[in-house]
């Protein structure tokens, strides 16, 4: 049984029909709201590399009623191997499935985008309006209403505009100053395709480290493929404009910086041409004081980007819509409170996992020599041997985004606050 909320029902749009605006589009629908999704895609944009789901994150697909859904798609990948020229394995941390203390580099909960995507599509396209291959281009607020204008000349009106537009949104662009700066960067970048999975490809994520301050990985997700990941620490205005390149440029960029690379870099360069998918991007945190104005908000990556390196980025936009669409079916009829709400509660937790990424830790596991390298393997060798990487995954006391907890919200119909009516109690603080 759905627990309607509201004092009224607010006409809700989301551009952007990602994770993160699904997700919305679950929790909004549940409060008893109008809700619109847009996506620029003619089609569900249900393609993507691996994602993974970390302490907060794995609880906010609880409370949705989704985790057994999520475990049926899991990906099997039992750790992570340092790896040599030869491919012969340096030193390999396992995955913590000890459902104690903190993920290691291999969560327990491993899926691939598009299948996270298709989960979440299936558990709102029954009460959500998703039109597709059409954006937002522009919007203009008053005191009651948010009027959207669309890419296809058309314009509509709605009580609240959520951007959640992803890393370079256009909604962030037209919310905040001309001029503002909210992208924080770190000299990595990265790209990732598939490739035909091999006889010697395993469940086990290689890692090879290259001199220059670049780094290979291939991770299996099915029994036919294999995913490639180039990453390579390079602070040039070429390297970060790349990205924005047309997909012919970004290949012909990425296959100059590593074909020196040795291991298996011809055939990962070389089914760059026929794989069925190709991402390149920089490696930045989204980071603004305002993640509102007016009727319009920010949600996911378009307000919070951690950055891949955070391990948190899913795991973030599922919070923020929790978080988001909680303060928004308490507060129907006071969407300033609500907005407000939402900043006070969610950022901290934002500030915690976007400290996880200390740019001087990730150079450490990018040397720029082979001296370097092997000292970073045999350090991490003598590591797994004295079991250090498995006994502070499991003795930690909290995962990433520290001691902060979800809020309860009654909108959720499975968990026990919704049943019992009871008030939504707040997060525990930091410190």
């Amino acid at each position: 049984m759905t627990h309607k909320i509201t004092k009224h029902s607010l006409r809700v749009l989301v551009a952007g029909g990602g994770v993160t605006g699904q997700a919305l589009a679950f929790w909004l629908a549940r409060g008893g709201h109008q809700v619109t999704v847009v996506e620029r895609s003619p089609a569900l944009r249900a393609s993507g590399a691996q994602v993974d789901l970390r302490g907060q994150g794995i609880e906010a697909v609880k409370r949705m009623g989704l985790l057994d859904t999520v475990r049926s798609r899991l990906v099997d990948e039992a750790g992570v191997a340092f790896v040599d020229s030869r491919g012969k394995p340096k030193a390999t941390i396992m995955a913590n499935t000890s459902g104690k203390g903190r993920q290691s580099l291999t969560s327990e909960y491993e899926i691939m985008r598009g299948d996270l995507v298709r989960i979440l599509h299936d558990a709102t396209e029954h009460d959500t309006e998703y039109v597709f291959g059409k954006s937002v281009d522009g919007f203009d607020q008053g005191d009651h209403q948010v009027t959207a204008h669309f890419s296809d000349g058309t314009s509509g009106e709605y009580d609240v505009l959520i951007g959640a537009d992803g890393q370079g949104s256009r909604i962030r662009r037209a919310l905040l100053p001309e001029g503002f700066a909210p992208y924080w960067r770190v000299g990595i970048h990265m790209a990732y395709w598939f490739v035909p999975r091999t006889a010697s490809d395993s469940n086990i994520r290689d890692t090879y480290m290259v001199p220059g301050g670049r780094q290979i990985m291939r991770r299996s997700h099915n029994t036919t493929e294999t995913q490639v990941y180039f990453v390579m620490r390079e602070e040039s205005a070429e390297a970060s404009a790349i990205h924005r390149a047309p997909i012919e440029q970004q290949q012909g960029f990425w296959a100059s910086r590593f074909r020196d690379a040795g291991w298996q870099t011809e055939w990962f360069i070389a089914g760059m041409e026929t794989s069925p998918f190709f991402y390149s991007q920089e490696i930045l945190q989204v980071r603004t004081d305002t993640w509102s104005q007016g009727r319009v908000v920010l949600a996911g990556d378009a307000a919070h980007c951690a950055s891949p390196y955070s391990g948190m980025g899913i795991s973030g936009g599922l919070v923020g819509a929790y978080v988001l669409a909680g303060e928004i079916n308490r507060h129907a009829d006071d969407l300033p409170t609500a907005l407000a709400n939402y900043d006070s509660v969610l950022r901290p937790f934002i500030n915690e996992i976007q400290a996880e990424v200390n740019p001087r830790l990730l150079r450490v596991g990018m040397p720029m020599n082979r001296h370097a390298i092997s000292a970073f393997q045999a350090a991490t060798a003598l590591a797994c041997r004295l079991r250090v990487p498995d006994l502070t995954a499991r003795f930690a006391k909290e995962d990433r985004g520290g001691d902060w907890r979800l809020p309860d919200y009654p909108a959720c119909p499975d968990y026990p606050a919704c049943r019992d009516g009871v008030e939504p109690k707040p997060p525990v603080e930091e410190g």
